[in-house]
């Protein structure tokens, strides 16, 4: 099945929709209305703070609160979307992974960044004043560069490289135990692996395979970073996607499963009320009608 969402690039939030900007700051106050359609997913992160107003927003059917103080992190191929709110101050910073990792060996720098990609706990983070005037200050260094004529992409590199470092810190003071980067970064891998094969029906054998680790040192991993077992995280995968096809379209619930690689019927409604509590039909009825209304 073709993917059912919007997918944009950072030149849509800009409304210049073919630019191939990798790096964009924005704030709320300043942006034009937006020709983006709810939900959507991005090609790029996006990490949000808030200074004043109050909102919600939805990232795959998790909805979250929005007060000032702050943060918010969207990774690509999240379902993203805002309720209605008050009006915001704030803003927004867009960077790909290629302007990240630009002239950069180490390729894991990113991954080493817990709290993206941060599929398995909460994509937010509300710093104390201390750390949050700290990220506060440099945000508006990188605003400052941008604006000028002569701005340079390597400054703006450089503080994003500061900021990200600093929420990196305030987030780990905010948490008594934290997964070692080492583990960290294969559980991305893993995770972007998923991404690519949820259809194909693989094991927890097959992904261990392909990071040429055990599958015993990869359930300890997935154990430790999401308190999971990597069928498990498959599995959580799989039934994201049936939630969405659920919601968007008008397939039977046979046709997800077997998209999805169930071609047992009652497992997958086993498998899908283990993870949301309701039947596969349940959820169409009580979920759909909110959603197919934005």
């Amino acid at each position: 099945m073709k993917d059912l969402f919007s997918h944009y690039g950072i030149g849509h939030f800009i409304n210049e929709p073919h630019n191939p900007t990798e790096f964009e700051i924005t704030r709320f106050e300043e942006m034009g209305e937006l020709d983006i359609e709810d939900p959507h997913k991005h090609t790029f992160y996006e990490i949000l703070w808030f200074d004043e107003g109050v909102s919600s927003q939805v990232i795959d059917y998790q909805a979250y609160e929005i007060h000032p103080q702050t943060l918010f992190f969207i990774s690509p191929n999240q379902l993203h979307h805002f309720e209605e709110y008050q009006p915001l101050r704030g803003g927004s910073i867009f960077f790909t992974e290629d302007f990240f990792l630009f002239n950069q060996q180490d390729k894991d720098r990113l991954f080493e960044l817990s709290f993206l990609d941060n599929f398995y706990t909460h994509p937010f983070l509300k710093p104390d004043t201390e750390s949050f005037g700290e990220i506060r200050q440099t945000i508006d260094l990188l605003i400052l560069e941008k604006k000028r004529k002569d701005f340079s992409e390597q400054i703006c590199r450089a503080l994003l490289q500061v900021i990200l470092g600093q929420i990196q810190r305030a987030f780990d003071n905010q948490h008594i135990v934290n997964p070692s980067k080492k583990y960290v970064v294969i559980y991305k891998k893993l995770k972007n692996l998923i991404e690519q094969h949820y259809r194909e029906n693989l094991t927890a054998s097959d992904y261990a395979e392909r990071l040429n680790i055990t599958q015993h040192h990869l359930n300890l991993i997935s154990k430790e970073v999401t308190n999971r077992t990597t069928t498990e995280l498959i599995r959580a995968r799989s039934i994201l996607e049936a939630k969405r096809l659920l919601t968007f379209t008008d397939y039977t619930v046979s046709e997800i499963a077997a998209d999805l690689g169930f071609f047992d019927l009652s497992y997958f409604a086993k498998v899908f009320k283990a993870e949301t509590d309701l039947t596969p039909k349940d959820f169409k009825i009580r979920i759909s009608e909110k959603y197919r209304n934005l």
